[in-house]
This record gives C-alpha cells, sequence and structure tokens, in this order.
C-alpha cells in the first residue's frame, strides 16, 4: 500500500468510529449499562490511534490507553485524530524519496518494552486494531439489544463516502 491508499483506509476508519460512536448515542437510552462499556472501548479505540501517531511522531504519549470519557469526549477525539491522521499522511505522500513508509519506528509499549516497526506495519495495525474493537463493541450492543453500526468497507464505498 501507499500513502493514497492510507488516506483512503484512514477516512473509511473515521467513518466508521463516527457511524459506530451515533450507534452508541442513540442505543444509550436502551442500555446505559452496555453503552458505558461501548463507550469506554471506542475510547480506547482512538486513545491507541493518538498513541500510536505520537509514537511516529516522537511525541510524548498524551493520554492513557484505556481512558475515562464520554460519548461527546470521543466525537472531538475521533474528528481530532482523522484531522491529525490525513494531515501526517498528506505530509509523508508529498516527501521524496517516498520510502517513508519503510522506515522504522523506536518507541517502548505500555509495559516500557523497546520495540522497533515500520511505520506502514504501524499504519495497518492501527486500521485492524480499530476494526477489531469495532467489531467488539457491535457484538456487544446485539447482545443487549441494541442495533450496531452496520460499518462494513463495502458499504461505505458503495455510499461513496470514501472515494
Amino acid at each position: 500500500m501507499d500513502t493514497k491508499d492510507f488516506l483512503r483506509m484512514f477516512a473509511y476508519d473515521y467513518w466508521a468510529n463516527r457511524e459506530c460512536l451515533t450507534a452508541m448515542r442513540a442505543g444509550h437510552s436502551v442500555s446505559a449499562d452496555a453503552s458505558l462499556s461501548a463507550i469506554g472501548r471506542m475510547a480506547h479505540i482512538l486513545s491507541a490511534e493518538k498513541l500510536w501517531l505520537e509514537r511516529i511522531l516522537k511525541q510524548r504519549q498524551s493520554m492513557p490507553v484505556w481512558p475515562s470519557a464520554t460519548i461527546d469526549d470521543c466525537m472531538a477525539l475521533a474528528d481530532e485524530m482523522s484531522s491529525a491522521w490525513q494531515h501526517y499522511l498528506a505530509q509523508l505522500a508529498t516527501q521524496l524519496p517516498p520510502g517513508s513508509l519503510g522506515e522504522k519506528v523506536e518507541y517502548r509499549n505500555s509495559k516500557g518494552e523497546p520495540w522497533s516497526s515500520r511505520v506502514d506495519d504501524i499504519l495497518m495495525h492501527v486500521l485492524f486494531h480499530s476494526a477489531y474493537h469495532r467489531g467488539q463493541i457491535a457484538l456487544q450492543m446485539r447482545a443487549s439489544g441494541i442495533e450496531p453500526a452496520y460499518t462494513d468497507f463495502i458499504h461505505v464505498v458503495r455510499q461513496g463516502f470514501v472515494g
């Protein structure tokens, strides 16, 4: 994948996160307990997206991995992270030579262990991590009698939301 592909995938990720949050808001009145747990997972998704971008940019971690948050907090963080990832990827796309996706990023995980990963591997991880947890949220919502968001990639493409 190149940066153009990642721009497209992160646009989808943002759309899917927003759809999920919208469904959680609608279902909150049905089951507040299930909603709170789902909100915690969504806060984790968004916090992890921020953490990985901070690692790539060699910035200090600014949020816990499992933060406390409201739906409104998550909406704001989803907007912030979408803008930040789009900005980062757009900058990456203009760099010459275009080998930045293969560059190594040195970081410490949440246990303090040192690691090194390629930028493109980190980007794929962020996308898959988000999809994994959105799936958990959907399962949790459905088990509580709440209709989860329909976030299939092919659906968003068919609707023309992601080019």
